[in-house]
């Protein structure tokens, strides 16, 4: 039981997978206060525990983090399957910050009694002991009951309420006129033929006919063909739905949190990748142009699998004008590893010799790998610069975000790697942390720039000029109100700097 002062839970954290899951935080009572589903459980449960969101987030969400004491992780292999895990673990620990599930809801299931006359698929919330059949649950309910109208449809079985429909309630429904029930009540089909259908549909919900889903993508197909756009559409999103509720649902079983082993990763990547070596040094590049005031790019470095910040380095975009990606990556490989090489700025641009197996020869700083954050567009970027430093035949990679595509120079089809991948998740880690520290120099930035007065923009008047400024006239709104005589009087001012600060003012609209 922990005691005394707080662990720290920060490597715990940074060793998270890139996996969906669910994670519960525990008090220093070791009690589960808090359960979460995430589709990433590094990104959701990192959350937590950066510096923006301890300053924003409400009362309960500071006591919450304020609270964890230890982490706990169970991975899973969808995201439904993380909410159906999230709904159980809450029911079973009842955490006092959670509020969602604390009413008993429960997921859906599909319960048709075989001993029925004529049995029929309802849908329920509580599985009882009562010898019917129960399919589920099911974590998407939409999808659910898009499907279950489908399978009576195809079936032709009944959705009235009696017990043993007869022919009263045979004329008081449609859906024998629709062509969506059999209609046993009246006898169309035999008790016999109609259990038959009910049987079939079971075994449909159990996953084990695909028959329909055949069926649904040829005619998606067919109307496609005829350019019916709106049918094709239609039933796509049904086969989708279909394909939702059909699929196996897993059985939970309590895995132990896991654990990332880094020496292991760079073995897979290197054999993944096909390397020279193993990516002992890796460098990854990341832009962060979310607008034209603050254009800045993140390099950060893995030694070892391992996050190496005394490596990190941070850039302000110099050269490009605008928001271009693709130039901005240009600009700050070359910054990057001019400085490297020890390039001269404006000097001549070095050919890098390469040994007798063809390796380039270059100082011991340089990456075994080279990431980049980014498509087929900023890697080809990047070794545009490469190019330009006169460096051939280091490797170096695109990661996209969408698909986790890996682009590799000469290369039109990228590369994916399974999720389970410890390659891939090494190769995520070092992306989401150039990511992470790109956004936090932006942000941090942005803060600056928010305290900066308008003055930093007015020519002559530097921050001792800007500091009398405010200290006689106490904000920068009565300043635009002041006479050029008024402003002269400030001392270190003078009346030709002041007749500057009023034209400043006239001119910005003050």
């Amino acid at each position: 039981m922990p005691t005394g002062k707080k662990p720290d839970i920060g490597a715990k954290v940074r060793d998270l997978p890139h996996r969906p899951g669910v994670y519960l935080f525990r008090d220093r009572l070791n009690r589960v206060i808090y359960v979460g589903k995430a589709r990433d459980l590094y990104r959701r449960v990192n959350q937590y525990f950066h510096p923006s969101r301890r300053a924003t987030a409400d009362l309960k969400t500071r006591a919450l983090i304020e609270g964890i004491w230890d982490i706990e992780t169970h991975v899973v292999r969808s995201e439904p399957e993380s909410i159906l895990l999230e709904g159980r673990l809450i029911k079973e620990y009842r955490p006092k910050y959670n509020v969602s599930f604390r009413d008993d809801k429960r997921f859906l299931l599909v319960r048709v009694n075989l001993s029925d006359p004529f049995p029929r698929l309802v849908l329920t919330r509580v599985k009882k002991d009562d010898g019917a059949r129960y399919f589920g649950p099911f974590a998407h309910s939409g999808a659910l009951r898009s499907t279950l109208d489908l399978v009576k449809k195809k079936f032709g079985l009944r959705s009235c309420r009696p017990l043993e429909p007869g022919e009263r309630d045979y004329k008081h429904c449609l859906d024998h006129i629709i062509r969506q029930c059999s209609a046993p009540c009246v006898g169309k089909v035999t008790q016999e033929q109609y259990r038959e259908r009910v049987l079939a549909a079971c075994e449909f919900l159990d996953g084990q006919s695909r028959q329909m889903a055949e069926e649904l993508r040829r005619e998606m197909r067919t109307a496609a063909d005829r350019l019916d756009f709106e049918r094709a559409a239609a039933l796509r999103n049904l086969l989708a739905d279909l394909e939702t509720t059909t699929k196996p649902m897993r059985r939970f079983v309590r895995e132990e949190p896991t654990t990332v082993v880094p020496e292991r990763d760079i073995v897979e990547l290197r054999e993944a990748l096909g390397l020279p070596d193993l990516p002992m040094h890796m460098e990854c590049f990341d832009i962060s142009n979310i607008s034209t005031t603050h254009k800045v790019a993140s390099m950060v470095a893995f030694q070892d699998g391992r996050a190496d910040r005394s490596q990190y380095r941070r850039y302000r975009i110099q050269t490009v004008e605008g928001q271009d990606d693709f130039a901005s990556m240009r600009e700050v490989v070359y910054r990057r590893y001019r400085r490297v090489l020890g390039v001269e700025e404006g000097g001549p641009e070095l050919a890098w010799l390469t040994g007798p197996d063809e390796r380039p020869q270059l100082p011991p700083r340089f990456p075994d790998l080279i990431v980049i954050d980014g498509g087929k567009g900023h890697l080809s970027a990047a070794l545009d610069s490469l190019r330009r430093l006169g460096v051939r035949g280091v490797p170096i990679i695109g990661l996209a975000k969408e698909r986790e595509e890996i682009f590799l120079p000469g290369r039109s089809d990228p590369l994916l790697l399974p999720h389970e991948s410890g390659a891939l998740r090494l190769l995520q880690r070092i992306r989401d942390e150039a990511h992470r520290f790109a956004n936090a120099y932006h942000q941090l930035l942005l803060k600056r720039r928010m305290s900066e007065s308008v003055l930093d923009e007015c020519p002559g008047v530097s921050e001792a000029k800007k500091v009398a400024l405010l200290r006689a006239f106490g904000s920068v709104a009565r300043l635009r109100k002041a006479t050029v005589k008024e402003i002269a009087a400030v001392p270190g001012v003078g009346l030709k700097g002041a007749g500057v600060i009023a034209e400043f003012f006239r001119r910005i609209g003050g």
